[in-house]
């Protein structure tokens, strides 16, 4: 019995990780921060975005933060440096979130 639901909660994290991965492809995500969440692609250096695979860039992104941006957008001086994802619900910010997380090397 043990085992079954240690195996279903396996399962449903890795259901998790791959809604997650095409919640990312699927809002564009992948378009300014990479496939790798690198931000080695044409928008993001163009918007200058964090490379999410260095620790320490990741030691100073807080959960809370990324979850409003993801939400709310993030601006700059009045410049649209991500749009909002309020469709999103929290469980899927939430998924994004820990997707992003992987990333970190």
């Amino acid at each position: 019995m043990l085992i079954s639901v240690g195996l279903l909660l396996t399962g449903a994290v890795s259901l998790r990780a791959a809604d997650a991965k095409d919640t990312y492809d699927a809002q564009h995500c992948a378009m300014c921060h990479g496939a790798d969440g690198k931000g080695k692609t044409r928008m993001g250096g163009k918007l200058g975005v964090k490379d999410w695979t260095d620790a320490k860039v990741q030691e100073g992104l807080k959960d809370a933060d990324m979850i409003k941006v993801i939400k709310e957008g993030a601006k700059q001086d009045d410049e649209t440096k991500m749009k909002a994802y309020s469709d999103l619900s929290d469980d899927e910010v939430k998924a994004l979130v820990a997707y992003i997380r992987a990333f970190k090397k």
